[in-house]
């Protein structure tokens, strides 16, 4: 709404030959000029005011908070704010990798890697695939004669990525090593034992047979490359045995998997790998059919090593009578059982999906 302030000569007539002028306009804020504002504070004595000075009535005006940013615009419009992104009423609450897209549209907040993975750990291997020198050149005229000098290069690179696990079935990544996976009713499993090792018969890590501590070593062994690694309790309680996103299994997990195959009893056949090029004979009722693919990693206990190819057994994290859970497979039944053991004693580990 605007306003027209017109100045009005009043006079009054006291005879023929005298007259009085009106008093000067109100200027309220004694600049010497008669302003929108002088008027509107002289109306404001009348019951309204204009709080933000833009020049519309409070009563008219949908905004009149000085720290929205577009208090002088339409005095129709309500107040509006600058988002995060600066965008008057745009209405974005965060950019959490200042990367001008809103968090709430932003594929990924934060870094692709090389692999495409967003905050991805990198690639697994990364080959120089090809190095071109870039030069350029310049004529010196004064004494004829063409000047070559390296600018830079331009290199290739050849990533060998990790496989990126969207679905149970799918490889999933973990410390250099792939994991095959199988899904179970509605849980996902690893398909085989854990091989995480960052050292070796140092504070609960073990490979089935070897007394050394070089980890390269054990990891050339036979054993490790087919039934993984040995944890003790306390070693397998740590982070790193499983991927981000996975974990060590409780007894209820374990339970949840063998009361889908059946119930205990008869479980332990569904879910031991087929035939005795790991299991020892008879291998009884070993079907596989659940994917598990159960093997008899064997156990390491004070007096060394023992029970390979009898025996498949896998820490929880569960306790009981304080002592921990493992869940165990047999080459001579289908039961798939469980007892509370010594934690000092070293046991296979699987991974299930949180």
């Amino acid at each position: 709404m605007r306003y027209l302030l017109t100045s009005l000569l009043c006079v009054f007539t006291l005879s023929l030959t005298a007259q009085v002028d009106c008093p000067s306009p109100y200027d309220g804020n004694g600049d010497g000029n008669v302003s929108i504002g002088d008027f509107l504070e002289m109306l404001a004595v009348f019951g309204d005011t204009d709080t933000d000075s833009d020049g519309v009535w409070d009563s008219l005006d949908d905004c009149v908070d000085l720290a929205a940013c577009n208090y002088t615009n339409d005095p129709s419009e309500p107040c509006a704010y600058i988002d995060v992104l600066g965008v008057c009423g745009g209405g974005c609450e965060g950019d959490g990798d200042d990367d001008g897209i809103c968090d709430s549209e932003d594929d990924c907040v934060g870094v692709l890697d090389e692999c495409g993975v967003c905050n991805g750990p990198g690639p697994m291997e990364v080959v120089i695939e090809s190095i071109t020198i870039l030069y350029d050149s310049v004529y010196a005229e004064q004494i004829d004669e063409w000047w070559v000098f390296e600018i830079g290069a331009d290199t290739v690179f050849n990533y060998t990525c990790a496989p990126v696990f969207s679905a149970c079935g799918d490889l999933v990544s973990h410390e250099g090593y792939n994991y095959s996976t199988v899904l179970i009713g509605d849980q996902c499993w690893f398909a085989e034992n854990c091989k995480y090792l960052p050292m070796v018969n140092s504070t609960g890590y073990y490979v089935y047979g070897y007394e050394g501590i070089d980890v390269a070593a054990a990891k050339a062994t036979d054993h490790y490359e087919t039934y993984g690694v040995l944890y003790n309790w306390p070693a397998v309680m740590t982070e790193g045995i499983c991927p981000s996103g996975w974990h060590i299994p409780s007894n209820g997990e374990f339970t949840q998997l063998t009361d889908f195959l059946g119930g205990d009893s008869g479980a332990g056949g569904k879910m031991k790998e087929v035939g005795y090029d790991h299991w020892n004979s008879p291998n009884t009722g070993a079907t596989n059919s659940s994917g598990w693919a159960g093997l008899p990693g064997g156990l390491r206990w004070s007096g060394g090593f023992g029970y390979s190819g009898s025996d498949g057994m896998w820490w929880t994290t569960s306790e009981y009578n304080d002592d921990p859970v493992m869940r165990n497979l047999n080459y001579s039944n289908i039961i798939a059982g469980w007892i509370e053991d010594y934690p000092f004693y070293g046991y296979s580990a699987r991974c299930v999906r949180d």
